[in-house]
C-alpha cells in the first residue's frame, strides 16, 4: 500500500509539471466588451485581447485627405452592409492620416456591427487562425496591421501574401485586411532591382523577377490609397482645427501662426500628426496660463 501511495505521489507530481508546462486555455471573448481588439501570445497561444480605451477620432476631425478618407469611406461602408469590398492598402508620407482614417471608420461604423482587430506583423503566420475564430461571428472585421514593412524573407511576407490571395481556402466574407506603410510595395527597394529589368525586342521594358516578386504582395491589397505631405496652408488648417478641438478660442489662432510654423521646421514635417502635437502643446500652454 505504501509503495502504490508513493507511485501516486509521483504521478501526480508529474502531471502537476507537465501541466505548468502547456500553455494557458485561451480566455474567453466577451464580443461585448470592446470595438476593438489586440491579437497576443502567452506562451506560444494567440487570443483576442479588448482594447479598453479606443481612439475618438471622428472623420470630420480629418482634413485635406478628402479624396483618401471617401475612397476608404466607401469601401468600409460596403463592407459592413454585406457588398463586396477590397482589401486596402494605404501608403506614403508619415503622419498623413492613414492610422487615423481607419480608427475614425471604426468609430463611425461601428454601430453597425464594425469591429478591428490589430495584428503586429510578427503575428501575421497566425492569420488564419484569427479568421477561423471570427468566421461565424455576425459583426463585420477589419484585420488591421498598422506601419507594415517587411525585410527580404521575413516570414510575416508570406502569411500576409497568402491570407490576401494564395490559400486554398476562401478568404471569410466578415474579414477585411487595412493595413499601413510608408512603401508602396512593403518592402525596401534598391538600385540594384533596376538591373532585373528586361528589355524586348521592340522597346518595351519588363520587370524582372526580383521587382515583380516585390510587387506582387501589395497588388494583393484591391484597393490602394496614397497619402502625400501637406501644404503649408493645408497644415496650418490642420492645425486650427486641432486647437478648436482643444478649446482654444477662434481669435487666438492667428496668434499661434508663426509658432506652428516654428514647430513643423524643427520637426522637418508638416504633417497632420505634428499639427495635432503642437495644437495640444499650444493649448496646454495659453489655456494653463490664463488660469
Amino acid at each position: 500500500m505504501d509503495k502504490l501511495e508513493q507511485f501516486l505521489t509521483r504521478a501526480e507530481g508529474v502531471l502537476a509539471r507537465l501541466e505548468a508546462m502547456l500553455p494557458p486555455a485561451a480566455p474567453a471573448i466577451d464580443w461585448r466588451a470592446a470595438l476593438a481588439f489586440r491579437w497576443r501570445k502567452k506562451q506560444g497561444r494567440g487570443f483576442l485581447h479588448p482594447v479598453a480605451h479606443v481612439s475618438t477620432i471622428r472623420l470630420d476631425d480629418l482634413k485635406n485627405i478628402e479624396r483618401q478618407k471617401a475612397a476608404i469611406e466607401q469601401n468600409t461602408r460596403q463592407f459592413v452592409q454585406g457588398e463586396p469590398a477590397n482589401n486596402v492598402l494605404l501608403t506614403g508620407a508619415r503622419g498623413t492620416g492613414k492610422s487615423s482614417l481607419i480608427k475614425a471608420c471604426l468609430n463611425a461604423y461601428a454601430g453597425q456591427g464594425l469591429r478591428l482587430i490589430e495584428v503586429d506583423k510578427d503575428d501575421l503566420a497566425d492569420l488564419g487562425d484569427i479568421v477561423e475564430l471570427v468566421s461565424a461571428r455576425p459583426e463585420r472585421f477589419v484585420v488591421f496591421c498598422d506601419d507594415l514593412s517587411f525585410e527580404e524573407g521575413e516570414s510575416g511576407y508570406k502569411a500576409l501574401k497568402v491570407a490576401l490571395d494564395g490559400s486554398i481556402a476562401a478568404q471569410s466574407d466578415n474579414v477585411l485586411i487595412y493595413a499601413t506603410s510608408n512603401r508602396r510595395h512593403l518592402l525596401p527597394e534598391y538600385m540594384r532591382d533596376n538591373e532585373t529589368y528586361r528589355h524586348t525586342d521592340d522597346g518595351e521594358i519588363h520587370p524582372g523577377e526580383v521587382v515583380e516578386e516585390k510587387i506582387s504582395l501589395s497588388e494583393r491589397f484591391g484597393l490602394w490609397v496614397s497619402f502625400y505631405p501637406f501644404k503649408q496652408d493645408d497644415y496650418l488648417t490642420i492645425v486650427a482645427h486641432w486647437l478648436g478641438h482643444f478649446g482654444v478660442p477662434e481669435g487666438e489662432f492667428e496668434a499661434a501662426r508663426h509658432e506652428a510654423l516654428i514647430w513643423a521646421l524643427e520637426r522637418g514635417s508638416r504633417s497632420g500628426r505634428v499639427a495635432f502635437q503642437f495644437a495640444r502643446d499650444w493649448a496646454g500652454k495659453h489655456r494653463g496660463a490664463a488660469h
